[in-house]
This record gives structure tokens, sequence and C-alpha cells, in this order.
């Protein structure tokens, strides 16, 4: 079973180069669950730690399945990277071609990492790049993607890492697959900050009426969630964890094993984006900001800030 090590923060991840491979016919929400994550990871980290680019096979533009026209920074044989995520969803079966195979293999001698998002594993598994390993695809398509590629484990669940190879079910698996690559460049730190600026109940806190939909289990979400509710007036970790029903030791062991950090590292993370946020996105003074993320004195939450962001709300703001 696969063992996740989780970091709460990298300060020395290098730039990252993505390409997204989309074809006739592809999604715009799993598009957009795969880029929008990533430039808000820029924003939220403040740096250039991603740069993306939308390629086609033969450098043409391309048209969504709702006819949204998207023009192409190039052809996938001109670009390499750290990622390549390929992106045919709707119309794959006839994208599924010699030419495409090709320009696959030639890829991946080029990208790190290739994805499948959507459908995508079916073209990555009919150029050869998945025999051997484990993968998923849109779950409507998985009984036929293990007849015809036998050589391929399929996996009914929502996304599959293995190695150098990742694939997924959809658009929502896409932000949750784009996230966690994110959490593992960058820390679970900014992983954090990018769900709850996308509201995503995998990460952030969510009301009881969403957990169902939750896989870690309803503890460690009302713990999230508790935390959500009172930035203004923070509660006592012990106090989290018994309205959460547990003790605060297994609180802390669960949160250690999701996001990297004792759960006090994350409250005070919540706060401090609030404060970000306000400061980035109003006019309202620093003590203003300070009390609103639940900070009595102005100068501890500058503290605060310089050590978490590495600059100050004043300086942040005059940026």
């Amino acid at each position: 079973m696969e063992k996740i090590v989780r970091k709460w923060a990298v300060s020395d991840a290098p730039l990252r180069r993505v390409g997204v491979l989309l074809f006739n016919a592809f999604s715009n929400h799993c598009l957009a669950n795969t880029v929008e994550p990533l430039r808000a990871a820029n924003r939220l980290s403040g740096r250039r730690a991603y740069e993306w680019r939308i390629l086609t096979v033969d450098g043409q533009p391309t048209a969504s399945s709702s006819g949204l026209r998207i023009e192409a920074d190039g052809r996938l044989a001109d670009h390499g990277g750290d990622l390549l995520v390929v992106m045919p969803s709707y119309d794959f079966l006839t994208h599924a071609t010699p030419a495409t195979a090709r320009a696959l293999r030639a890829a991946s001698r080029r990208f790190g990492v290739l994805a499948g998002f959507d459908t995508g594993a079916w073209l990555l598994a009919d150029a050869g790049l998945l025999t051997g390993r484990r993968a998923t695809i849109h779950w409507e398509e998985l009984e036929r993607f293990a007849e015809t590629f036998p050589e391929v484990a399929a996996v009914r669940a929502r996304s599959v890492f293995d190695g150098n190879r990742v694939s997924c079910v959809g658009a929502q698996a896409a932000f949750d697959v784009t996230t966690r690559l994110i959490g593992d460049h960058l820390g679970e730190a900014v992983r954090l900050d990018v769900a709850a600026l996308f509201m995503s109940p995998e990460a952030v806190g969510a009301p009881p009426e969403a957990e169902p939909l939750r896989p870690r289990g309803r503890a460690l979400s009302r713990a999230l969630a508790l935390m959500q509710e009172n930035l203004e007036t923070p509660l006592s970790v012990p106090d989290i964890a018994a309205r959460a029903g547990v003790s605060a030791r297994i609180l802390d062991s669960r949160m250690q094993a999701e996001f990297g950090a004792a759960p006090a590292t994350i409250y005070r993370r919540l706060r401090l984006s609030l404060a970000r946020k306000l400061v980035t996105e109003t006019a309202m003074p620093v003590a203003e900001i300070a009390l609103r993320s639940g900070y009595q004195n102005p100068a501890a939450m500058t503290r605060a800030f310089r050590a978490e962001f590495g600059t100050t709300p004043r300086a942040l703001r005059g940026q």
C-alpha cells in the first residue's frame, strides 16, 4: 500500500513546467480544475511555482465539448517539462490513432510524469505507456478499458498514482489530483490555501451534510470546519478536539498524517491566510485585520505573518 509522507511547507521547490494536451471535445470543467489550482498556487505561494502550456498534437486550435475554442501554445513535439496532462474527454476513441500513440511515446521521454485525466488513460494505454501499471479511467469506460488493455491493472478508484503515471476519472478528481500534486511540491500549507480558495470539501471544513463525501472521516472534517468557523475568536486545540469527538492526541496524530503539521500550526495558517486575503483585497487597517484573524495585538499578528509568508502586511500591501 502506498505510504504518503506529508510535508507542511517546502521552501526550496523549483519551478515546474506543465503541458496540458487537449483534443477536440475536451472538457472545460476538467481543464479549469487542472489549470486554475496551478494559477492559485502561484499567487498564494507568492512566487512562480508553475508555468503551463496548452498543447495539441498538431499545434492547431481545438474546441471543447461545449464549443469553447482554445488556441494552442504549440505542438506537443516541441515541448517538454515535468508533467504532461493528457485530456481527450468525450471523443477519445477518435483520437486513439497511431499518430497520437507515437506522439505520446515520444513525449514520455521529454516529460517526467504523464497523467491521463478523465479518459486520458485510454490514450496512454493505447500508446503502451501504462503496461504493467495500475490506472483508472472515467467509470463509464472502466470495463471496456480493462477488456481492451489487459496489460494494465484497471482500478475502480477516483485517482491512481503509480510511479510517474497518474490517472483520474473526471473533472472533480482532476482538482483533487492537481491539489495533491501541489501539496507534494509546495507543501500542505499551500494545498490547504488552494482548497480553501475553491471551497473544496476535500481539504477544508464543510457542513455536516457534505461529510458523507469526505474520505478522511468525520472527526478531522469537523475539526477543520470548527477552525474555519472560529477564525476571529480562536478555540483551543483541546476544545476543537472535544467538539470533534476525539482526544487532542488523536486529532494531532490524524492532522500530522493528513497535513504533516500539528493542529495549532494548521489553525494559525488558516487565520493568517484570512489576514493575507484582507491585506490584499481590502483597505482595512492592519489593526482591524489582526482582530478579524484572531489576534488582539497587531504586532503579534505582524510577527506571525512575517514568519509564515516572509513579508509584513504593510509590505505586501505596498507591492
